[in-house]
């Protein structure tokens, strides 16, 4: 059965998840206090409500325990932000990710034992720098404060070897874990898979490695 989510606050952040999560054919419930807002989702998605969601009463009517997964994306009300999560954890909601402002709202946000805290803004910010400081870095994705993921494309370094030859393991630290040759995406590569210019490789590894490989790919 597929899961359901519940998006409270629709702000640029919440808008986009909800769109995007509807757009996938996932059910979506969007709830906001502010009646233009809702409005306006009205005309994307099925199912929105004009609520205040620190009020724990409104969030049981709306059913809100039932939705699998329930994402707090108000914007600048650090206090709304954390008495909705408060309430959402107390009534039993089975996950809940919240967006955090700032670190301060992230650590009083994981005390309130919310499931996930994401920093949409701060993450932007980090992947913009690093697409910034090198141009063949696609993407970029933080998993802790030591590991990532990025998306770099091959230059001539990579070009017509395979994985064995270019041991980007021994030499780098670093796992490719996909390559992707135009529409063409090949997940758990084997070491005799050949890479070739222009391919996008999906690496991960200690970002102290990946920064390695990055200058590498920099160099070319």
């Amino acid at each position: 059965m597929s899961k359901t989510f519940a998006i409270i606050g629709l702000g640029r952040f919440g808008g986009s998840v909800a769109k995007t999560l509807h757009s996938m054919g996932y059910e979506v419930l969007a709830i906001d206090k502010d009646h233009q807002r809702v409005q306006d989702m009205s005309q994307v998605l099925l199912h929105t409500v004009e609520a205040d969601t620190t009020d724990e009463n409104a969030l049981k009517a709306l059913g809100i325990r039932n939705f699998d997964v329930v994402v707090v994306a108000i914007g600048n009300d650090i206090q709304a932000s954390i008495l909705t999560t408060l309430v959402l954890k107390e009534i039993g909601c089975p996950k809940v990710v919240v967006k955090a402002i700032n670190e301060m709202h992230g650590k009083v946000l994981n005390k309130l034992g919310a499931d996930r805290v994401v920093f949409p803004e701060r993450d932007m910010g980090v992947r913009v720098v690093h697409s910034l400081i090198s141009p063949n870095i696609l993407e970029y994705i933080e998993l802790s404060d030591d590991y990532s993921i990025i998306e770099v494309i091959a230059g001539e370094f990579f070009n017509g070897k395979t994985l064995q030859e270019l041991n980007i393991r021994a030499k780098f630290g670093c796992n490719v874990m996909a390559i992707k040759n135009g529409s063409q995406f090949n997940i758990n590569p084997a070491a005799t898979d050949m890479i070739h210019k222009g391919d996008t490789l999906v690496v991960i590894g200690h970002n102290d490695d990946l920064k390695k490989l990055q200058e590498k790919t920099d160099d070319q």
